[in-house]
């Protein structure tokens, strides 16, 4: 059974946003290397547990993203689309992670396939 594996968290305020989460769940936040804006989130330390990032919002009403692991992005995308879904981001590596795209399910709600 697929399950949620990534969530992304955009922010208007990095620095807000990651008090905010830190103070109230006790997130830790990581920055990436070469002054990126984007910051992995520490949920806990279990292996295989759940992951986030969070950087800066992309566009005008982005919420957060759930990512549902997939064994094989290529075929999962041709399955979205057979099903009566929508790629709107389409494949892109993520180095030494793997690979994410972005779909709407038919109801229009934003999902990520990792």
């Amino acid at each position: 059974m697929a399950k949620i594996v990534h969530i992304d968290l955009p922010a208007e305020d990095l620095e807000r946003a990651m008090k905010f989460y830190s103070e109230l769940f006790n997130w830790k936040f990581t920055g990436l290397p070469g002054g990126m804006d984007y910051y992995f989130i520490d949920f806990d330390d279990e292996e295989g547990s759940l992951r986030g990032g969070m950087g800066k919002r992309g566009e005008v009403g982005q919420g957060m993203t759930n990512y549902i692991g997939v064994s094989n992005i290529d075929d999962s995308i041709k399955d979205v689309e057979k099903a009566g879904g929508k790629v709107i981001v389409p494949k892109q590596t993520v180095p030494g992670r793997g690979h994410m795209a972005v779909c709407l399910d038919t109801e229009g709600n934003r999902f990520g396939i990792w």
